[in-house]
C-alpha cells in the first residue's frame, strides 16, 4: 500500500506541475520553461542527491561504463521528449496535451522493461493484465483525443485553439509521447546506480536520487539550450527584468519543485511494487498524472464553451483510465 501511495502521490505533483505557468502571462514560453527546466533538472535533483545520498562520487565511480552510458542515452530522449512536452501542452492545453502526450509514454515505458526484464510474464495472467490495463490507457487517450476534436472545432468565440493549431500540437504530443518513455527505459535500465548507492550506505528509499541527478543532466541540457537559443532569437531575455514579473521566477521555480517532488516519490514507490515495479508503477503513475492534469484544466476554464458531447467524451476517456489503474495494481497483487 505504501508503494501504491507513494506512485499516486507522484502522479499528481507530476501532473499539476504545468499549473504554476499558466500564470505567468508576462512572460514568454521561453522565459518560464528555462527557470523550469534550471530547478527541476539541475539544481533540485543534486541538491537532493547530495542531501540524502553518502558518498556520491564514489556510487558514479562504482557503476559501470555500460550504465552509465544507457542512463545517458535515455536521458537525451527523455530530454527531447520533455522539449516537446512544454511545446505540445502550451498548444493544447493541460487536459488534451498531458493525456495524449502521458498515455503513449505510459504504453511504451510499461511494456518495454516488461519484455525485457520479464518477458516470461507477458505470456502468464499476470502479464496479460497488465497489457490489458495498458490497452485501456489507448482506449483512454483515443476518447480524450476526440473529445479535444470537437472541443477545438468549436466556434472560434468559445475555441481553445484553432483547428490549425490542434493538429501541430497534436503531432508535437505523439512525439513527446514516445520520447518521454524514454525516462522510464532509464530508471528500468538503469538500475545498478541505485544498487550501487544502496551499496555505499544509502537508503532504499533515497536510493533512486543518485539516478535523478544523472539522468536529468541531458534533460537541463536540451530544454535550456533550447531555451536560451529563442531567447536570444525573439529577444525575450529582457523579460526577466521587466516591471511585475518577480512571482513568476517564482511561479517558475515551483514548476521544478512539483516536478522533482514527483520522482522523489516515484522511485522508492515502484521498488516496492515488487519485480513489475518498473512497469506497473510506470503506468499507475501515468494515469493518475493525467487524471490531475485534466482537473487542473477543467478547473482553470480550458474546456468553458465546449460542447456537452466533448465533455462527456473527456470524463469516458478519464474513467477508462481510472480502470486501467484498478487493473494494473490488481495484476501487481498477484
Amino acid at each position: 500500500m505504501t508503494g501504491y501511495l507513494l506512485v499516486l502521490a507522484a502522479g499528481i505533483f507530476q501532473g499539476s506541475f504545468m499549473l504554476p505557468m499558466k500564470f505567468t502571462r508576462k512572460w514568454a514560453w521561453e522565459n518560464t520553461w528555462l527557470v523550469f527546466s534550471s530547478t527541476a533538472y539541475l539544481i533540485c535533483p543534486w541538491v537532493l542527491a547530495w542531501l540524502t545520498l553518502p558518498k556520491l562520487g564514489s556510487i558514479y565511480a562504482a557503476t559501470s561504463y555500460h550504465s552509465l552510458a544507457l542512463i545517458g542515452m535515455f536521458g537525451v530522449g527523455w530530454g527531447l521528449g520533455a522539449l516537446t512536452f512544454g511545446l505540445g501542452v502550451n498548444i493544447l492545453g493541460l487536459a488534451l496535451g498531458f493525456t495524449v502526450i502521458l498515455g503513449l509514454a505510459a504504453t511504451a515505458g510499461a511494456l518495454i522493461p516488461m519484455a525485457v526484464l520479464s518477458p516470461d510474464k507477458l505470456t502468464q495472467f499476470q502479464g496479460l493484465l497488465t497489457i490489458l490495463a495498458l490497452v485501456l490507457v489507448l482506449i483512454g487517450i483515443g476518447l480524450c483525443s476526440w473529445a479535444g476534436k470537437g472541443r477545438d472545432s468549436a466556434p472560434a468565440s468559445t475555441a481553445d485553439k484553432p483547428r490549425s493549431s490542434y493538429v501541430l500540437g497534436l503531432v508535437i504530443c505523439v512525439a513527446s509521447g514516445l520520447l518521454s518513455s524514454s525516462g522510464n527505459l532509464g530508471y528500468a535500465f538503469g538500475d545498478e546506480v541505485i544498487k550501487r548507492a544502496i551499496e555505499q550506505g544509502a537508503r532504499e528509499s533515497m536510493a533512486g536520487n543518485s539516478l535523478w541527478a544523472l539522468i536529468t543532466l541531458p534533460l537541463f541540457l536540451c530544454n535550456a539550450g533550447y531555451s536560451v537559443w529563442l531567447l536570444g532569437k525573439r529577444g525575450t531575455g529582457k523579460l526577466f527584468i521587466s516591471p511585475q514579473t518577480g512571482l513568476h521566477w517564482l511561479l517558475g521555480a515551483s514548476m521544478g519543485a512539483l516536478w522533482i517532488a514527483g520522482f522523489a516519490c516515484y522511485a522508492p514507490g515502484a521498488r516496492q511494487l515488487g519485480s513489475l515495479g518498473s512497469s506497473v508503477g510506470w503506468a499507475i503513475m501515468m494515469s493518475a498524472m493525467v487524471i490531475t492534469a485534466n482537473l487542473c484544466g477543467l478547473l482553470t476554464g480550458e474546456w468553458k464553451g465546449a460542447g456537452r458531447r466533448a465533455q462527456r467524451q473527456l470524463a469516458a476517456g478519464v474513467a477508462v483510465l481510472v480502470l486501467a489503474i484498478c487493473v494494473v495494481g490488481y495484476a501487481n497483487q498477484m
